[in-house]
């Protein structure tokens, strides 16, 4: 395996890990999610919210550590890419549409790693095998 992707599993176990404890957090206490997300709107945040948040997070930390385990895993892998590009559009939705989550460092955060998680794993697609499909369709051009 390329040293690329143990780098992408090391990462993706981390960001795992972060995103297990905000579901703790957003099931704890839904004022985290006023006080340090949707802070241009604290008064949308509420218990329900504040859970289906942190059932959102727990769903996509699962998938991120299962893509770590089984990386070369094409279908998990894509999920898990389109893991990162959902989280990016709703938090760059929520602060330049909906106004609900001014640039903060609670909110840039996410956006950092979700940017180089997406960043990463487009990277990550060069360093798969071919799989047959694919050698035996370069195969069949050349004859």
């Amino acid at each position: 395996m390329s040293r690329f992707l143990n780098v992408l599993r090391s990462w993706l176990v981390m960001v795992s890990v972060i995103a297990m404890g905000n579901t703790v957090q957003s099931f704890r206490d839904h004022s985290f999610l006023s006080e340090k997300l949707y802070t241009g709107t604290p008064e949308f945040v509420n218990g329900l919210q504040a859970r289906t948040f942190g059932i959102w997070t727990l769903l996509s930390s699962i998938i991120r550590c299962a893509c770590a385990i089984d990386i070369h895993n094409r279908t998990l892998y894509h999920i898990t890419l389109w893991t990162f590009v959902l989280a990016l559009g709703h938090f760059l939705s929520e602060a330049f549409i909906y106004k609900t989550a001014p640039l903060t460092i609670g909110v840039m955060a996410p956006l950092i790693v979700a940017s180089f998680s997406v960043i990463g794993m487009l990277i990550g697609f060069q360093c798969f095998p071919e799989t047959q499909e694919e050698v035996g369709a370069r195969q069949k051009k050349r004859n």
